[in-house]
């Protein structure tokens, strides 16, 4: 195997302590988190069952997606009212500004703390 991959190929789990795989050559019936989700699927609990790794050139180091058993997944659990509620009172307190209390209509940004016409009186006076 090339140079790059055979750092990250080991399929018994010698090297890594589990099955370790190169980026995108993990085996059939094996899922991320991000792949299972996109099915509407979950782990469900069940344990790790290998990982697949590349090298960061930007960082210097590597980067681990962790892998699950297909077959074992279990469906996502729908969103209750509750939650939807939680979820919308939260989504409202990202977008209500604390200085003038307005809905500003888009999540105020955390760099300013307030909407942008309160963080910036005098820019929105000049017409």
């Amino acid at each position: 195997m090339a140079g790059a991959f055979g750092k990250c190929f080991d399929p018994s789990g010698a090297r890594f302590g589990i099955p370790t795989f190169p980026w995108r050559m993990a085996p059939d019936g094996l899922c991320t988190r991000r792949q299972l989700r996109a099915r509407g699927l979950r782990p469900g609990g069940q344990p790790i069952v290998a990982q697949v790794m590349r090298r960061n050139c930007r960082v210097g180091g590597v980067r681990v997606a962790f892998l699950y058993r297909l077959d074992a997944a279990r469906p996502v659990r729908p969103m209750t009212p509750a939650k939807w509620a939680a979820l919308g009172r939260a989504m409202a307190a990202r977008r209500t500004c604390p200085a003038c209390q307005r809905d500003a209509g888009y999540c105020i940004p955390s760099s300013l703390g307030m909407c942008v016409a309160c963080a910036y009186p005098e820019e929105q006076c000049a017409v």
